[in-house]
């Protein structure tokens, strides 16, 4: 990348998503008003337009290998206030209404739970 394409990347107005080698970038779904990080998944060219074009959070599945639009199955979908863009334009950051548990564990979160030592302890929701 040249210098002037970094520059306009990291510090210009031009949305320039930065995929990485499997075309991918991480989204990072936040609760817009609990500011609790809700799942961390991946996101492809297509699953970032339908996002845009929807407002209901999509993500590319890497273990299926395909488009995922997260509720499509569960009725749990995420709905898409803003989409914060890191310095580098490699993750995205979803400012999230969710309608209903983020995991599919069924957890508020994903990140339910703690580590303690080489123990995993559950936290409250």
């Amino acid at each position: 990348m040249t210098d002037a394409s970094t520059a306009e990347r990291e510090l210009g107005t031009t949305f320039m998503p930065r995929f990485d080698a499997q075309g991918l970038l991480i989204a990072i779904a936040v609760d817009s008003v609990t500011k609790d990080i809700l799942m961390v998944a991946f996101m492809d060219a297509e699953a970032l337009q339908k996002t845009r074009e929807t407002g209901l959070a999509h993500f590319h599945s890497r273990s299926r290998g395909k488009l995922w639009l997260k509720g499509e199955t569960s009725g749990h979908f995420l709905r898409v206030e803003q989409i914060l863009v890191d310095c580098d334009q490699d993750a995205l950051q979803l400012m999230v209404r969710p309608e209903g548990p983020a995991c599919h564990t069924g957890a508020r979160s994903c990140f339910y739970r703690s580590l303690d030592g080489d123990s995993l302890v559950k936290i409250a929701p």
